[in-house]
C-alpha cells in the first residue's frame, strides 16, 4: 500500500509539473478595441493565471494578447522568465487609458513597472503598440473597462 501511494504521489506531481510547463491556451477571452484596431485577448484574472501569463508560448497572432486583471489598483511590475516571445506591456487605468508601455526582452527577470497604480496590464507582441501609434494616453474600449 505504501508503494502504491508513493507511485500515485509521484505520478500526481509529475503530471502537475508538466502541466505547469505548458502554455495557457484556454483562458476566457474578450474583445477590446483601440481606435480602429480590434483585439482578441485572453484574460488572466486569478493569481495562478497571472503567474503563468504567456510563459511557454512559442508564437502569438498579431491582434491577440493577454489582459492581466487585478482586484485593486497598485504598482504592477512584470518580468519575462520562461517567456520566449518578445512582448510589450501596456499598463492601463480602470477607464482603459494607457499609463505607459514597456518593451520586454524574452527570458529575463528585469522588472518593467507601471508609472502609477493600475488594475490592468495588456501584453502584446513586442512593437505592436508602436506600429499602431498607440501609447500613453490612448484609450482601450471593452467590457472590462468602466
Amino acid at each position: 500500500m505504501k508503494t502504491f501511494l508513493s507511485v500515485l504521489f509521484t505520478l500526481f506531481w509529475s503530471t502537475l509539473s508538466s502541466a505547469q510547463n505548458q502554455p495557457q491556451m484556454n483562458l476566457q477571452r474578450t474583445a477590446l478595441t483601440i481606435g480602429i484596431h480590434r483585439l482578441e485577448v485572453q484574460i488572466a484574472a486569478t493569481p495562478e493565471q497571472r503567474m503563468i501569463g504567456l510563459m511557454f508560448r512559442e508564437s502569438m497572432p498579431d491582434n491577440e494578447g493577454m489582459l492581466f486583471v487585478f482586484a485593486e489598483p497598485s504598482k504592477q511590475c512584470f518580468w519575462m522568465k520562461n517567456t520566449a516571445l518578445p512582448l510589450s506591456a501596456a499598463f492601463i487605468q480602470d477607464d482603459g487609458t494607457i499609463v505607459n508601455v514597456e518593451d520586454m526582452k524574452p527570458q529575463t527577470t528585469d522588472s518593467h513597472c507601471s508609472l502609477r497604480p493600475v488594475r490592468f496590464v495588456l501584453e502584446m507582441n513586442q512593437g505592436w503598440f508602436t506600429k499602431k501609434g498607440i501609447g500613453r494616453g490612448s484609450k482601450l474600449q471593452g467590457p472590462v473597462f468602466h
